[in-house]
C-alpha cells in the first residue's frame, strides 16, 4: 500500500510531515504563493507552496527544486492525480478545515487532459456518459457512503434477528412477475430470463425451513420507461418471513427496518447530508400510517383529483398526494397503503377471507413516491392454483413453483424494495440517475 495519510484523518493528527494524495481541484497560482486544493476519497485540503520564479545559474539543488514544483503546479489540470510531501500546520484562518500542508515535495502520477469534458451545469445524461469523473465530486461520494451504511444497518438488522441471506439465480427458466417485462437470452439450447424479481426463490425457503430471509442484489425489468424512477437493471431489497398472521406483520417488520437504517446514516452523515444536501434529514417514527387502498382513492377525489388509471391503482400523482394527506395528517414522510384489490395484485397474494376482493398486501410510499410492494402470500396450494387460473395463467407451467406448496410450508410474506428510490427520496434528488452507481435504461449501456 503506499503510504500516506487520508485527508479525513489530518485535523486529528499534530503540525509535522505528512503524505497525502489525491486529485486536484483547483489551483490559485499566485505571484509569490500557490495554493492547490487535492481532494481525496475522504474530503479535500489546502496545498500551500511559496512561488519560486526564476534562479541564478548558480543556484543550489534546492532552489532549483523549488522552481520546478512552482513550474509544476503552474501546469496542473483539474484532475491530475498527484502525490504530495509536506508539513502539516493546523491555522483556524484557512477557511478549508483549519488546516493547510505546505509543500516539500510533489509528485504527478497521472496527468489530465486540461479541457474537463463536464462541467458543475453539465446535463445528467453528459454527466453519465462521463459518470467516472462526476463521481469525484463530494456530493456524489457522500451518496455512496450513505449507501453502504444503508445497507449495512439492514443486513445488521436482519441479522440479528436470526434472518438467514440468500443469493437467488438471476438466470431463470419462465417469468417471476410479469411475461411483458421480460429480458430473454440464448440458454445454450433453450431459452432463459434475466429474473424480474427473487420472488418465486425467496417463497421457496419457506417450504425450505429457513424461517426467514433477505436479499439485496441485481434485478432486471425489460420497461421501456424513461420516467425519474425507472431502471432496467437496479438493486431489489427483499425480505421474506414464516409464520405471519397477516401482511401486518410484513409491515411491521418492513417499517422497523427502515427505522434502523435511516438512523443509522442520520447518526453517521447527518451533519454532512445537512452542509451538502441543505436539509436535516429526519429520523421516521414507527408505526407508519396505514390507508386502506378504497379509502386512499376517497382522500384523492375529495382532494379534487381523479385517478386516471382503469384499474383503480395509484398513479403517481395519487402517491403524490396521498403522501401529503399522510404528513399533514400524522406527520409521516411514510405511509401504507394497504388492501389492495384483487384484480391489481398477483395470483399469489393471499385475499381477505371476509372479502376475497382485496388482498392482504400494501405498497409503501415515501415522500410521495412507490418504493416498496409486500403481502402475505397464498400458502395453500388448492387456493393458490384456483387464483392463478382466475389470473388467466396454466397451472400446468407453474408446476414447479406450486410444487413448493405440496409438502407443508407456513404461512409467509415478504416484499420487494427499490434501494435507489430510497436513496433518492431519502435525499431529495430528482431522478434514481443521481443514486445509482452506473444506470441503466432503456437507451443506457455505457459506461
Amino acid at each position: 500500500m503506499i503510504e500516506r495519510t487520508r485527508i479525513a484523518d489530518l485535523a486529528a493528527l499534530p503540525d509535522g510531515p505528512v503524505t497525502v494524495g489525491g486529485w486536484v481541484e483547483t489551483v490559485r497560482d499566485q505571484k509569490k504563493v500557490q495554493f492547490v486544493v487535492l481532494r481525496d476519497e475522504t474530503g479535500a485540503v489546502q496545498l500551500v507552496n511559496p512561488a519560486v520564479r526564476a534562479v541564478d545559474d548558480d543556484a543550489d539543488d534546492s532552489a532549483r527544486a523549488a522552481l520546478t514544483t512552482t513550474e509544476t503546479i503552474s501546469g496542473l489540470a483539474h484532475g491530475t492525480f498527484l502525490v504530495a510531501q509536506g508539513t502539516l500546520k493546523h491555522d483556524e484562518r484557512v477557511k478549508l478545515g483549519g488546516i493547510e500542508v505546505k509543500i516539500d515535495r510533489l509528485d504527478v502520477v497521472t496527468a489530465a487532459l486540461p479541457e474537463t469534458p463536464i462541467a458543475d451545469d453539465s446535463s445528467l445524461d453528459k454527466r453519465l456518459d462521463w459518470r467516472f469523473l462526476d463521481l469525484r465530486n463530494r456530493k456524489q461520494n457522500l451518496v455512496f457512503r450513505i449507501q453502504t451504511t444503508l445497507e449495512h444497518a439492514f443486513r445488521t438488522y436482519w441479522v440479528e434477528r436470526d434472518f438467514i441471506e440468500i443469493h437467488t439465480p438471476k438466470l431463470m427458466a419462465s417469468a417471476s412477475e410479469s411475461r411483458a417485462e421480460l429480458f430473454e437470452l440464448p440458454y445454450f439450447d433453450t431459452t432463459a430470463y434475466l429474473a424480474q424479481s427473487p420472488q418465486n426463490f425467496k417463497q421457496m425457503a419457506q417450504p425450505a425451513g429457513f424461517g426467514a430471509v433477505f436479499e439485496i442484489a441485481d434485478a432486471f425489468r425489460a420497461d421501456p420507461s424513461f420516467t425519474s424512477r425507472h431502471a432496467t437493471e437496479f438493486t431489489s431489497v427483499d425480505a421474506e418471513m414464516s409464520w405471519v398472521e397477516s401482511h401486518e406483520d410484513v409491515m411491521a417488520m418492513h417499517e422497523e427496518l427502515l427505522v434502523a437504517g435511516i438512523t443509522a446514516v442520520q447518526a453517521k452523515y447527518g451533519v454532512e447530508i445537512s452542509e451538502v444536501f441543505g436539509f436535516e434529514l429526519q429520523v421516521p417514527t414507527a408505526p407508519f400510517p396505514r390507508i386502506p387502498l378504497a379509502e386512499a382513492r376517497r382522500i384523492v377525489a375529495e382532494g379534487g383529483y381523479d385517478i386516471p388509471r382503469a384499474d383503480g391503482d395509484l398513479d403517481p400523482e395519487g402517491e403524490r398526494r396521498i403522501s401529503a394527506y399522510a404528513k399533514e395528517q400524522f406527520g409521516s414522510d411514510f405511509v401504507f397503503v394497504t388492501d389492495y384489490d384483487a384484480t391489481i395484485r398477483p395470483y399469489y397474494h393471499m385475499r381477505h377471507e371476509d372479502d376475497p376482493t382485496l388482498t392482504k398486501s400494501y405498497d409503501l410510499i415515501y415522500n410521495g413516491t412507490e418504493i416498496s410492494t409486500g403481502a402475505q402470500r397464498e400458502h395453500r396450494v388448492d387456493v393458490l392454483t384456483q387464483q392463478a387460473v382466475e389470473k388467466g395463467l396454466d397451472p400446468a407451467e407453474l408446476e414447479w413453483y406450486l410444487d413448493f406448496f405440496r409438502y407443508g410450508v407456513p404461512p409467509h410474506g415478504g416484499f420487494g424494495m427499490g434501494l435507489a428510490r430510497v436513496l433518492m427520496l431519502m435525499l431529495g434528488q430528482s431522478s434514481i440517475r443521481e443514486v445509482t452507481y452506473l444506470f441503466r435504461g432503456p437507451t443506457r449501456l455505457l459506461p
